[in-house]
């Protein structure tokens, strides 16, 4: 599989799959322990809180790779993001381990800072790999991606069995311990990578005035929280639905605005404004996809808990483990996608065009759970209904996800490829921000109709990208 592949890919692949056996070990059971009894060791929060706190918390996760992508163009490198990244994740971690409210909180910040730093960054250094581009780099994401999901599968089983049928804290324990392994493994091989991921050029002559920078940056941001904090508190109410809300429109305002300072202040000619174009295009179409997608972790995990039959031979499944179908036909379609992108060659779609395919199919699959929920009224339906959903997002996830993330690296100015895919992430972040929302809305509708609005809403943006495909296309002055 690595064979004609760069050493530095297995170190990426070893470290992004540690990570995500974290990340998606810990989040297969963080609503599922938020709405849990305090008898049975949960918190006990009603369905819109947890699936707020949820939007949140993926939210911060995804937002903060924006920033963590800043840091690491001007000050760390990528590498030493990567490095601190995996041990403020690991930290988090530990911090869940502990009950209580405090310890509860500081965990996710500690986990949206660490993921923040890591995630732009292990995907920046992938492309740096492949300076050539092409398909080579787009099968290089490809078995990268593989990686992020072989973790995905690995957590979800250790970390939701531990979560659910021992004891919350074992689960969280686990997390921790996964991303140490990760952070040791990368340590001790980093030299592999050379100079791919390290500050060059300009970028390391700048560093002081990026030090200078960033510490204006911190004062920003803590100008916008105290002004939170005293609108909440001079409005003597706080509503976390209300704050998730009006969080998601600052920053998607923050976003467009950001888009519009590189294209108009920092681009060099006509053809970077351009294809910065097509990233916030590419940027649109990500927080759309992920808005539905990213329902895996949210009303997705709840269906499973509540609407599913998990009796196999008399042992009920821990619902946790249904989120595992994603990523298990991603283990196993991976490798067939990326060989098929390199085998079309020139006959290879365009990037709308497999845009438009994942928002397609991840349509598709919102409209069959749909059809599974209705039957939910007379009992509790086959897991077989989640089964069909999570292979239309799969291979929607594939046509969209890793090409999204190569296109990025080929897209990008050398000098803003980790603020770049920083704004990738951000697409992600606001789409699973989005997903926390929609989610709430669970107690109030039937999930048929929940799904079905979902499913025809992203639908209609696949069929957007398709009819704006050629246009989109010349943005991006040649790169394929």
């Amino acid at each position: 599989m690595f064979k004609e592949h760069p050493k530095g890919l297995q170190v990426l692949f070893m470290t992004e799959m540690w990570e995500r056996f974290s990340y998606y070990g810990m989040r297969a059971i963080l609503v599922l322990f938020m709405t849990a009894a305090a008898i049975t060791g949960g918190l006990e929060f009603d369905l819109a809180t947890a699936m707020a706190i949820y939007g949140l918390y993926t939210f911060g996760v995804y937002a903060m790779a924006l920033p963590g992508g800043w840091v690491a163009d001007r000050l760390l490198g990528q590498q030493n993001a990567v490095l601190v990244g995996g041990i403020l994740i690991a930290g988090g971690n530990y911090c869940l381990a502990i009950p209580g409210m405090i310890t509860f909180y500081l965990g996710l910040l500690l986990v949206i800072i660490g993921t923040g730093l890591l995630k732009p960054n292990v995907s920046a250094i992938v492309g740096d790999l492949y300076p050539e581009g092409g398909g080579r780099r787009d099968a290089g994401f490809s078995i990268f991606y593989m990686g992020i999901n072989v973790g995905a599968v690995v957590g979800q089983i250790i970390v939701g069995y531990l979560g659910e049928k021992v004891n919350w804290h074992m689960g969280f324990l686990a997390a921790g311990i996964a991303m140490t392994l990760g952070v040791v493994q990368f340590l001790s091989r980093k030299k592999i990578l050379g100079d791919a991921g390290l500050l060059k050029g300009a970028a390391a002559q700048t560093k002081a005035q990026g030090f200078r920078q960033f510490l204006m940056g911190i004062g920003l941001v803590l100008v916008i929280i105290a002004g939170l904090a005293f609108y909440f508190q001079s409005s003597g109410s706080f509503e976390i639905v209300d704050f998730a809300k009006n969080t998601g429109y600052i920053l998607l305002a923050i976003a467009i605005l950001y888009f519009l300072a590189i294209i108009l202040f920092a681009t060099e000619n006509a053809e970077e404004k351009k294809r910065i174009g097509m990233i916030f295009i590419l940027f649109l179409g990500a927080v759309v996809f992920f808005a539905g997608f990213e329902q895996a972790g949210s009303s997705m995990n709840i269906f499973a808990r509540d609407l599913t039959d998990r009796v196999v031979l008399g042992w009920e499944l821990p619902a946790s483990w249904l989120q595992n179908i994603n990523p298990l036909f991603i283990v196993i379609l991976a490798p067939v996608i990326g060989g098929l992108w390199v085998k079309l060659g020139s006959k290879n779609p365009s990037i709308p065009i497999k845009f438009g395919l994942g928002l397609l199919l991840l349509g598709a699959g919102f409209f069959v759970l749909a059809w599974g929920a209705s039957f939910s009224e007379s009992g509790k339906v086959s897991p077989m209904w989640l089964v069909v959903t999570y292979f239309f997002h799969t291979v929607g996830e594939l046509c969209l996800s890793p090409v999204g993330l190569s296109s990025v690296t080929k897209l990008s100015p050398p000098r803003f490829v980790g603020q770049m895919m920083g704004t990738w992430f951000m697409g992600a972040a606001l789409g699973n921000l989005t997903a926390g929302l929609v989610a709430t809305y669970i107690e109030h509708f039937p999930q048929y109709l929940l799904y079905s609005v979902v499913g025809g809403f992203v639908m209609v943006f696949g069929v957007v990208f398709f009819i704006i495909a050629r246009p989109v296309n010349k943005l991006a002055g040649g790169i394929k």
